[in-house]
């Protein structure tokens, strides 16, 4: 099936960007996590968005009942890949694909910054999807940085490849049963290697390993969809939210501060606007 629009996300941006979408009676795909993501549901106070006030569990929950009732689909997933293939793009979930006349990017930023070394060897060593690229590691050692509960089996996939599974966990309670997994304490603060990746540095200890695996909220733009521009961990918009890469639209976030609930929802809505035009326009040209 090929869709007019792709929404990448499932926070705000992508939230907002699929409301507006399906309220033009659009044929869309809306990407994400559930939940509207962590960020927005950890918040303790939510003071910038009109006509609420609460914390982000009641924001969340509020979203959650307005996307019931405009009867919003979501299909979970996290997007390894998205690939222009001249009329269209192909976004690839595991081993699945989707393609769309237009895509928005909506997938956030990670606000703790790259580790030093990861965009350096991106193809290299460094993975942001274990189902991917799992299998080039049989039999390895190999290093995963997970900022979430909720991809810990992502690991027990890995374990089943690899020979030994470092866990760098960025937050409370991790705890595996698995003999070949082995929770390291220390952050990581460096990847290390000549051609590939050969280690990894946490605290005073260097760990050997073929490849680090990333399994987090988001994933850097510049890896997730190549020739896109970017500053840094930022996508490069211009007011409609087009980026350099003809079709291709970004909101929220992951095209830089502020960090804003509101500020996300309304690049959602222009975002969608523009990508649905977009794919109208493409639509008419070929008929």
């Amino acid at each position: 099936m090929l869709y007019d629009v792709a929404v990448i996300g499932g926070g705000i941006a992508g939230y907002s960007a699929a409301l507006c979408l399906k309220n033009k009676k659009a044929n869309y795909l809306w990407l994400g996590v559930k939940g509207f993501g962590e960020k927005l549901r950890a918040s303790e106070y939510v003071r910038n968005y009109p006509a609420f006030f609460g914390d982000g569990t009641a924001f969340s929950s509020a979203l959650q009942a307005q996307k019931q009732l405009e009867e919003v689909v979501l299909t979970e997933g996290r997007a390894d890949g998205v690939y222009a293939m001249g009329d269209h793009f192909v976004i690839t979930v595991n081993k699945q694909s989707y393609s769309a006349r237009s895509v928005i990017l909506a997938t956030g930023v990670e606000t703790g910054g790259n580790l030093k070394g990861e965009r350096e060897f991106l193809g290299r060593g460094v993975s942001y999807c274990a189902v991917c690229d799992g299998a080039l590691y049989k039999g390895k050692d190999i290093a995963v940085v997970i900022s979430a509960k909720e991809y810990e089996e992502e690991i027990e996939y890995l374990s089943k490849i690899a020979n030994t599974v470092y866990v760098f966990p960025a937050y409370k309670n991790f705890e595996t049963v698995l003999q070949n997994v082995v929770k390291i304490q220390a952050k990581p603060t460096e990847i290390k290697g000549k051609m590939r990746v050969e280690e990894v540095i946490a605290g005073e200890k260097a760990y050997p390993v073929s490849g680090v695996f990333f399994l987090r909220n988001a994933t850097p733009p510049s890896a997730l969809c190549g020739g896109l521009e970017t500053e840094g961990a930022h996508v490069k918009t211009n007011r409609d939210g087009s980026t350099n890469l003809e079709g291709l639209f970004a909101a929220g976030d992951v095209t830089g501060t502020p960090y804003q609930f509101v500020k996300a929802a309304g690049e959602g809505l222009v975002a969608a606007f523009s990508a649905h035009a977009y794919a109208l326009k493409q639509k008419r040209e070929r008929a």
